[in-house]
């Protein structure tokens, strides 16, 4: 097989652990969150703040703020790669979401002049969270099983809009704040314990598609999404939530009983770049489809 000068980069949208970083040989950007004034970063492996401390923080009332990779950073985060002679693909957070991917963008065509005889593609995933590292772990097999970066590029736009996104939130308001929902929908929909059911769109948006009454019928929501939609021509499944691993067990346990195909299923943690806007108890299905 022909030596593949490539790499795979991604941010840490994506949820993925480290230890699946590793496994899959995919390079993660910490991207930064900022807590109580002070600044951190969002590693894979938790090493700044864990996941858990994040949503104690949240519910005693901290509210977080989020920023996007800037050019320089990306400059930075690129040349690491490029000074060792390696090409890169780079699979970023939804444009639907975040201004990333269009800084990524701007940084590959200043690092042109100085690396001309590298490649550096950036590719748009449309997607969130582990939606975004499922679709960076399947691209991981491909690359592994031979597949060169040009080939591997289209295969993540060819394949972006089969990954599946079904989300839930326990508290309305954490939406409020970013725009989701309105105020009134929040306060009334808390007090009568309405729970959304949301997904990402094929413009990798966060839309609200329904609305249920109590907790668990909002997952066996996100379970009857998954059997209206689920294909199994991959097999591997994720699941992640933001400080209610009770519920996310529960989850799991209901795609196994329900969904049939599945192989896998990879759980996570919703870490602080994701969480900041959702809260805590947020909760969240991803997983191949026949269309989002």
């Amino acid at each position: 097989m022909k030596e593949q000068n490539y790499v795979i980069l991604t941010d840490s949208t994506t949820d993925i652990s480290q230890a699946i970083a590793d496994e899959i040989n995919v390079k993660v950007w910490p991207m930064q969150f900022e807590l109580d004034g002070l600044a951190y970063r969002n590693f894979p492996d938790e090493r700044e703040m864990k996941s858990d401390d994040f949503y104690d923080l949240m519910r005693s009332g901290k509210m977080p703020k989020t920023s996007q990779i800037n050019v320089v950073d990306f400059c930075e985060y690129f040349s690491e790669y490029l000074e060792k002679g390696l090409d890169i693909l780079y699979i970023c957070f939804s444009s639907g979401l975040s201004g990333t991917y269009n800084n990524s963008l701007i940084a590959i065509e200043e690092l042109k002049e100085k690396y001309p005889d590298r490649t550096v593609i950036s590719v748009d995933s449309l997607a969130a969270s582990m939606g975004e590292g499922l679709l960076v772990y399947l691209a991981a097999q491909q690359k592994n099983k031979g597949m060169g970066l040009q080939e591997l590029a289209k295969w993540v736009e060819d394949n972006r809009l089969h990954l599946c996104h079904w989300f839930t939130v326990d508290d309305l308001h954490h939406l409020k704040r970013g725009g989701r929902v309105s105020a009134a929908t929040a306060i009334v929909g808390s007090a009568l314990n309405i729970k959304p059911v949301l997904h990402v769109d094929d413009e990798g948006h966060l839309i609200n598609v329904s609305k249920v009454r109590g907790r668990k019928a909002s997952l066996n929501a996100m379970v009857d999404r998954m059997v209206e939609t689920y294909t199994n021509q991959y097999d591997t499944v994720m699941i992640c939530q933001g400080g209610c691993r009770q519920d996310a067990e529960y989850l799991a346990g209901e795609v196994k009983k329900r969904v049939k195909g599945v192989k896998k299923i990879i759980m996570g943690n919703i870490g602080p770049v994701i969480g900041a806007h959702a809260g805590p108890g947020v909760l969240a299905l991803f997983f191949y489809g026949d269309h989002r």
